[in-house]
């Protein structure tokens, strides 16, 4: 599986722009994530593209099942399955949603991951010019102390980023951040 094939399956599934873009936001977070354990010398299974595609397709169902928790990555796990994609990466994406153990490094990665983008675009655009560029990890680490602030992003999930990962939760911001900052012209931000 390739990440056209990720691109394509956002596509099938019929993901407005807001939802595509979360989900590679999410990849490029994963994609740094992946360069950041290598560095701590960890092995992996799969590659860094793969991490990429899961944070791609973890949402990739969301819309066209009306945001049912009870039905997101089923429709998502159909085609995956369809495709024969390594059951690591389908168990990470069902796991980011309490379907699948999140026994694997990227199935963490991803859970910790995926409220944390979302949280990162809020951010943006309460800045004057609503970039990327403009949100620092300081500004993030405000804007997580203060709850009414996308209200939406569970803060306990994204602080497993120590619990689960062994990262400081202003390092998980920096890593995420800068990989959104870097491809912040794909997400329109």
């Amino acid at each position: 599986m390739t990440k056209e094939d990720a691109l394509k399956i956002l596509g099938e599934l019929g993901n407005s722009k807001n939802m595509a873009n979360h989900g590679k936001a999410a990849g490029f977070a994963m994609a740094a994530l992946f360069d950041y354990f290598k560095s701590k010398g960890q092995k992996f299974e799969l590659s860094k593209e793969d991490w990429e595609i899961v944070g791609l397709l973890h949402d990739a169902d969301y819309e066209k099942t009306n945001k049912s928790l009870e039905l997101h990555t089923e429709e998502t796990t159909k085609l995956l399955n369809q495709i024969n994609a390594n059951q690591i990466i389908i168990n990470a994406i069902r796991g980011h949603c309490d379907k699948s153990p999140r026994d694997t490094l990227i199935a963490k990665s991803i859970y910790a991951v995926d409220e944390l983008t979302g949280l990162i675009v809020a951010c943006a655009l309460v800045q004057p010019d609503k970039k990327l560029n403009s949100v620092t990890v300081e500004s993030v680490l405000r804007k997580f102390k203060d709850k009414s602030f996308a209200a939406g992003a569970n803060r306990d999930q994204i602080k497993t980023c120590e619990t689960e990962l062994s990262i400081p939760l202003e390092e998980f911001i920096l890593i995420t951040l800068k990989s959104m900052q870097e491809k912040s012209e794909d997400l329109g931000l």
